[in-house]
């Protein structure tokens, strides 16, 4: 089965209410209505600037939205898949279905959803 996108109407019902990094459990689903939107946050290594990418999907009606944005001053977050080796990174980013099938898992074994803090600049 396929991953369709979520509308512009659905992404702006995904960002009202509380942030993920406030509350990272899952969210109802603009589209579906059923508890089962999911997000995952990372900064990926290769980026020029410090940057977050977010993947926010419904495992109920398999629409997926990921966005890139600045990373804001003093975000820390735990992430199950910092410590992959780069060749096995890219193996499993391959193909959205693989990828989101894998963070899937991780949630169904309590690895996901992640921690979320703001460290101190002093």
């Amino acid at each position: 089965m396929e991953w369709n996108s979520f509308d512009g109407a659905e992404v702006a019902a995904l960002t009202q209410g509380t942030a993920f990094v406030a509350d990272p459990g899952e969210r109802d689903c603009p589209s579906c209505g059923a508890r089962a939107v999911r997000a995952y946050l990372t900064t990926p290594s290769s980026a020029r600037r410090p940057t977050l990418v977010s993947y926010v999907w419904c495992t109920g009606c398999r629409k997926f939205v990921g966005t890139r944005s600045a990373l804001p001053a003093g975000l820390v977050f735990t992430d199950p898949l910092a410590t992959l080796p780069a060749p096995e990174r890219r193996e499993l980013e391959r193909t959205l279905s693989g990828f989101l099938a894998h963070l899937d898992r991780l949630w169904d074994t309590g690895v996901l959803p992640q921690a979320f803090g703001v460290e101190n600049a002093s």
